[in-house]
């Protein structure tokens, strides 16, 4: 509140003194400034109207502002407005514009909703403010944090529209054990046999050699490496990586293990922006012309 009195009374105190105020000038109405060795001279003419009277009306504004908007110390301003209640009305607004639409939305189920236009419209923006800081703009994941893609139609948790609702409404964690304790030599030997599951480029030996310690990872990603929805355990067969499939990363997954969390997003989104989101993400790993189920 000082801050606001210091600065808007020095402003229209030399707002008010200075088009009186008496600067001497010399018969020809210069000032006796000089440049240019004299050919320039300094010459003294007194402010527009108009641009006194714009700068008048300025102040007035922002006196007549302080008066009707808080700003001024406790003031709450004479208007009542607060910036929550401005985001309560617009957002109320926006609601009831987006009623009728979402009401037409929950009347089908995500693989339905997935072929409409309207939906994955609104799903995109969604994706796009909620999902993009991990999946990325084009959901194409991201192996650095572990985050899937989800345009591949290759699922940890499943791909049908109940499970993508799940996977957005609850989350997911995910837990890859470490297994550093069979010896480095027996993970690099694991490590070429779950490369041998995909047909990638391996050592034979060392995937022979392996291969029987793959019964441990068995109970969790099947017999012959298909994985397991019910755990997200992910499928080794198929040449898709959750995080990087170089033989490093493989020896690393192996060694040193591997956690994933997936937020729940109830918190933060409506059950009808899920139901939205989720249309969206079936869609991408769903070619257009695919029939919907």
């Amino acid at each position: 509140m000082f801050l606001v009195v210091l600065n808007l009374g020095i402003t229209f105190a030399l707002f008010l003194w200075a088009p009186r105020a008496k600067i001497p000038t010399r018969p020809d109405g210069t000032t006796g400034h000089v440049w240019a060795h004299g050919t320039i001279l300094e010459g003294l003419k007194a402010l527009p109207r108009w641009w006194i009277v714009f700068s008048g009306s300025m102040f007035a504004l922002a006196f007549l502002y302080l008066y009707l908007y808080p700003g001024f110390g406790n003031h709450k301003g004479s208007l009542g407005w607060t910036s929550h209640g401005q985001l309560q009305q617009e957002v109320a607004a926006n609601d009831a514009k987006l009623a009728p639409l979402m009401e037409r939305f929950r009347l089908y189920p995500v693989e339905k909703l997935a072929g409409d236009p309207d939906a994955l419209a609104m799903g995109k923006v969604l994706f796009e403010d909620n999902c993009a800081a991990c999946h990325q703009r084009s959901a194409k994941g991201n192996v650095a944090l572990g985050a899937p893609d989800l345009a591949d139609n290759d699922w940890l948790y499943g791909g049908s529209g109940s499970d993508i609702t799940t996977s957005i409404h609850d989350g997911r964690s995910g837990v890859m054990p470490p297994w550093a304790s069979l010896g480095a030599d027996n993970v690099k030997n694991l490590a070429q046999y779950v490369l041998s599951l995909s047909g990638a480029p391996h050592d034979a030996a060392k995937a022979a050699a392996g291969q029987p310690m793959f019964a441990t990872c068995a109970a969790c990603h099947g017999a012959e490496g298909k994985g397991n929805p019910a755990l997200g355990a992910p499928n080794l067969t198929d040449r898709i990586w959750l995080h990087g499939g170089s033989v490093a990363d493989i020896e690393k997954t192996i060694g040193d293990g591997r956690q994933g969390h997936m937020p729940a997003w109830s918190p933060r989104l409506s059950d009808d922006q899920i139901h939205v989101i989720a249309a969206y993400v079936y869609q991408l790993s769903h070619p257009v012309n695919e029939p919907r189920q």
